[in-house]
């Protein structure tokens, strides 16, 4: 099946295939592990939704409030000029980078989305507010207490290579946008690099297995409040991207359903797709988490979707 495929309900796996407990990097996959690092700064009290973002980081452009950051709403949805791709290895140089950055459209006004500086607007947040980089916040917060095998920078195990399928590759007209967006993400593919592995990009190289994403999405009430965990699905922004024409909706960071169905049949999921087909996520109302991490990557797949309507026909019967 080229990955593997993880699902948990009740502490309980209910569907495993192919090797779930291999590495893999999941691309944007990471976005829904720093939505639950974003979520448990706002239940502490840390951080707020209505706040601009220069509350927090100092010199940062008044008119961004923070819930813009989480829904793609922020208008800093890339960089010019585009950065190179290891320039990507540097987050701090690339939250700096993400300050300066002026918006391509007022704040609030559409959703782009924010492929790579998701990761460096949150992880500038997180840095600012608690002191650690988001990766450090996530392995101590919340992989370390929940037992997962699940990384952003410095995975303690090597990862799966990964592959290409003829006609893989970013989708969208080419334009400035267009690579403000994805920068070297269009022309390159350092992925297989283990500096691109030790690196923390926080809105693209998360490594986890299967089973470990399935286990999150499974026990988040084991780290946020039921309260905190409805906020977090609550949306924000739902539309088509002005830059790709791709349809979108999120929540506090977690990417939810649109007419694509790519978190499954339930219309109440959320958690985040990536990059290749995978797809990770949460069915709140059958209380499961679920995870498919593919080692082959392509463009408009649906290896994902097929997977998860026969266990959603399975936590059905």
């Amino acid at each position: 099946m080229n990955g593997a495929f993880a699902a948990y309900a009740g502490g309980e796996h209910v569907a495993e295939r192919g090797n779930v407990d291999t590495p893999t990097l999941i691309f944007s996959g990471t976005k829904g592990l720093v939505a639950v690092c974003m979520l448990m700064l706002i239940e502490r009290g840390a951080l707020e939704l209505d706040a601009p973002v220069a509350r927090y980081w100092p010199g940062f452009r008044d008119d961004v409030l923070v819930r813009h950051v989480v829904s793609h709403t922020s208008g800093v949805a890339g960089l010019l000029p585009p950065p190179e791709a290891d320039d990507l290895l540097d987050d701090e140089r690339m939250e700096k980078r993400v300050a300066r950055q002026a918006p391509f459209w007022p704040p609030g006004t559409a959703l782009g989305y924010h492929a790579l500086t998701y990761g460096w607007l949150c992880g500038g947040l997180v840095r600012r507010i608690d002191g650690r980089s988001i990766g450090t916040f996530f392995a101590e917060e919340v992989a370390r207490p929940l037992d997962l095998e699940l990384w952003i920078g410095r995975p303690q195990r090597e990862p799966a290579r990964l592959t290409r399928a003829p006609g893989y590759g970013v989708k969208g007209d080419p334009s400035e946008l267009l690579d403000a967006l994805y920068g070297p993400m269009l022309y390159s593919f350092p992925w297989n690099r283990p500096e691109f592995h030790r690196a923390e990009i926080p809105g693209a190289n998360a490594i986890g297995t299967a089973r470990s994403i399935a286990r999150l999405y499974a026990s988040l009430e084991r780290v946020l409040s039921p309260e905190t965990i409805r906020l977090g699905r609550t949306e924000l922004s739902r539309g088509v991207c002005v830059v790709t024409g791709f349809p979108y909706a999120f929540g506090v960071g977690f990417e939810l359903q649109t007419e694509l169905g790519a978190l499954g049949p339930p219309p109440d999921a959320f958690g985040h797709t990536g990059s290749g087909g995978s797809s990770h996520g949460c069915w709140p109302t059958e209380g499961v988490g679920f995870s498919y991490v593919p080692t082959e990557l392509r463009s408009d797949d649906t290896r994902a979707i097929e997977l998860l309507r026969e266990l959603h026909e399975l936590v059905a019967s």
